[in-house]
């Protein structure tokens, strides 16, 4: 009797097992939803926020304020979730492929190359097409990451945080000859236009481009495993059967075009790369594709509230966005670069 009861109490055993693990797995899958599901209803929230923030009233039952909500406050709305997840999106490729948490499109020199094809474009066209100027963009901006990518390479720096200054300088030798160029043609003060990102402008017939971004985030993340392990290095890539190289140049070339539609349509917006990617990562660990919908939630809050500050703080005015986010951003850019330090030195 007691030979027969063992079996019977280990297949109960079992049977209770087998009969845990499916609830067990529904409340893990939702404990990692219901933090998403409030992003998500957060994110809502600041959307409306932006909506009915301005000078303008369209909630007036008289005048022109539903003319105005269709013409511009919404398709600007719209601007600022596609800008904000794209280069947030951007600079967590861009950090992937490099191996190093300080690199993004606006500290290796990717928007100074974009500006310099445009201002190219702009003194062999008196007026360019949009599609040409975005074309010539996005090839400079992929031959200027090219040109990082293969300097990295070729020379062995010592500590990572040399990375971003040395893309900083780098960009900036870009953005010298430009304002050179700028000055010769008499081209300044649009070259000063690109590169101060603004929303203002953003209206129904202008904004539209940015649409090409969405297509750029579903191509990042059905491939965001392969980025995943290209971040790991080269060999590890390579010994797991994956094409290194043309993960790379996938990324780089997903990363250009994104850096090109979102200057030309919308001009620079600092540091949002390196910000959002880097608390998202601490938060969450280095995966892409669990990281993906964190890394657009978070792009777009803080391209919004940047925003909405720009609109208020001196309203009827505006300030640039691109002037906000670089004051925040080069404050979380230091608090990182000192944090990495500390971390070295223990």
């Amino acid at each position: 009797m007691p030979a027969s009861a063992t079996p019977t109490r280990r297949v109960t055993n079992v049977d209770a097992l087998a009969s845990a693990t499916p609830s067990a797995r529904a409340r893990s899958r939702w404990a990692r939803t219901w933090p998403l599901l409030i992003a998500i209803v957060a994110t809502v929230g600041l959307v409306v926020l932006s909506i009915f923030t301005g000078v303008a009233d369209i909630t007036a039952a008289e005048g022109q304020g539903g003319e105005f909500l269709w013409i511009t406050r919404i398709p600007r709305t719209v601007a600022l979730i596609l800008a904000g997840a794209s280069m947030a999106m951007a600079g967590l490729v861009m950090q992937l492929m490099t191996q190093n948490r300080f690199v993004e499109p606006t500290t290796v020199g990717t928007t100074e190359w974009a500006g310099l094809g445009l201002l190219l474009t702009y003194v062999a066209m008196p007026m360019p097409p949009l599609i040409v100027r975005m074309l010539i963009a996005i090839v400079f901006a992929f031959v200027g990451t090219i040109i990082f990518f293969v300097f990295l390479r070729r020379v062995t720096l010592k500590s990572s945080l040399i990375v971003p200054i040395v893309g900083i300088m780098f960009g900036a030798v870009i953005s010298a000859v430009s304002t050179f160029l700028a000055l010769q043609f008499n081209l300044l003060q649009t070259l000063g236009g690109w590169f101060m990102g603004r929303f203002t402008g953003v209206e129904i017939g202008r904004y539209e481009p940015l649409w090409i971004v969405l297509f750029v985030a579903v191509t990042v993340l059905i491939v965001a495993d392969r980025f995943t392990v290209a971040g790991l290095g080269k060999d590890i890539a390579t010994n797991v059967g994956l094409n290194y190289e043309r993960v790379v140049l996938l990324g780089v070339g997903l990363v250009s075009l994104t850096t090109g539609v979102v200057t030309v349509v919308i001009g620079s917006l600092p540091f949002l790369g390196l910000i959002v990617p880097n608390l998202v990562s601490m938060i969450r660990g280095d995966d892409l594709r669990s990281n993906l919908p964190w890394v657009f939630l978070t792009g777009i809050w803080i391209v919004t509230v940047c925003d909405l500050v720009g609109r208020t703080i001196i309203m009827p005015f505006e300030v640039p966005i691109s002037l906000v986010l670089g004051v925040v951003g080069s404050a979380v850019f230091i608090f990182m670069l000192l944090r990495a330090r500390r971390a070295s030195v223990r």
